[in-house]
């Protein structure tokens, strides 16, 4: 496994070495590299919306796979904790509980506030050297975004470096209001690495060749991507003014026709704005050829629903899934190594691409 190298000049570069998608000891690497210190969507506070909540689950479940708990405390803070004991190793809350006053291992006993600060512990009196201020539950880094929660495993950059821009251009829309619609939530398998499922999310340059619905409804000649630093933003632009949004004067997109705004956060984060709510993707590596790609969404105007963009989100995806399977079976041929990328199409995926190089040869991390 060697150093990966993107061209920073998208007219030169070459797309990363297939080596990224099919070598197991490269999607290995990645969990410390790429996802351990990136930010990554735990949950909403509508699963802890009473005091002595908690809610357990493993981030990135068959992947990092590590076991968390969202809890509140008795003064409504919400936390991310460990849902690791520190006495044995025993998982401290195994199902979804309500009305608790503490945390309770119920194993040995050991008990914790709310906020993973130690209580106690039976039959340690005579332990010597315990020090209870270093037997807490691991307290994680926690960024609420409206009811949005994310949190981050391993020390690194600053959540605002991710979200900034995202926050800035929707901060029109209610995003205090949205509210989680599991009818609308669904769980997808694919055949294909995390990263190609990524890179072709990143670039409307198959719109017209792979999802004729959507074009039908899209403006592609008006399609835009704008590049940040650790996130980037297509623009979808519609045909008419119907089912759009309602712009506020003063906004940088005021006077266009927009029916969706299309955020994606590195490394594994889609969040897709439409005038009904948001659709947020969630992808999860499973293995070095398998993906477990999640649709969330949250809707804040049910009127909305099922108009626009926003429709058909099964079918795109569908049709997203069979061209990214083949490309799976593709890359795999002893002739292909690089392909080239579409200056004005293909800048999403380049600045995809040049990011995970930059965390694979450690160059992005603290």
């Amino acid at each position: 496994m060697s150093n990966f190298f993107i061209d920073p000049n998208i007219a030169r570069a070459k797309t990363i070495d297939t080596s990224f998608y099919l070598d197991p000891a490269c999607l290995e690497k990645a969990k410390e590299q790429i996802f351990a210190p990136s930010w990554q969507y735990i949950g909403h506070t509508g699963m802890v919306p009473n005091v002595g909540d908690a809610h357990p689950f493993r981030l990135l479940e068959n992947y990092i796979d590590e076991p968390l708990v969202i809890t509140k405390d008795a003064d409504g803070g919400v936390h991310c904790l460990s849902n690791v004991c520190t006495h044995r190793g025993n998982l401290m809350v195994y199902e979804p509980c309500t009305g608790l006053k503490h945390l309770r291992c119920k194993y040995h006993g050991r008990a914790f506030h709310l906020d993973g600060k130690f209580i106690s512990m039976p039959e340690f009196k005579e332990v010597e050297n315990f020090i209870p201020e270093n037997n807490h539950l691991h307290d994680l880094p926690l960024y609420q975004w409206g009811p949005l929660l994310f949190t981050q495993i391993k020390k690194g950059l600053g959540p605002e470096l991710f979200f900034k821009e995202m926050e800035a251009r929707i901060g029109f829309l209610p995003i205090d209001k949205l509210v989680y619609d599991p009818s609308r939530t669904s769980d997808y398998y694919i055949k294909a690495n995390w990263a190609l499922y990524c890179e072709n999310y990143l670039e409307g340059f198959h719109i017209p060749f792979v999802h004729p619905g959507l074009n039908a409804f899209l403006d592609f000649k008006d399609y835009t991507t704008d590049i940040f630093k650790y996130s980037n933003l297509q623009i979808g632009a519609s045909k008419s003014s119907e089912h759009c949004f309602d712009l506020p004067v003063g906004h940088v997109d005021a006077g266009k026709n927009i029916a969706a705004y299309y955020f994606w956060v590195f490394p594994n984060m889609m969040f897709n704005f439409y005038p009904w709510g948001l659709s947020l993707n969630i992808v999860t590596p499973i293995d070095a050829g398998n993906t477990k790609v999640t649709f969330l969404s949250f809707v804040y105007d049910a009127s909305k629903l099922d108009t626009g963009a926003g429709v058909g989100l099964e079918s795109v995806e569908q049709e997203d899934e069979e061209v990214v399977e083949h490309v799976q079976q593709g890359i795999r041929s002893r002739f292909y190594h690089h392909g080239r990328y579409a200056t004005k199409r293909e800048q999403g995926t380049h600045h995809f691409h040049s990011l995970l190089a930059e965390f694979m040869n450690q160059s992005a991390l603290i």
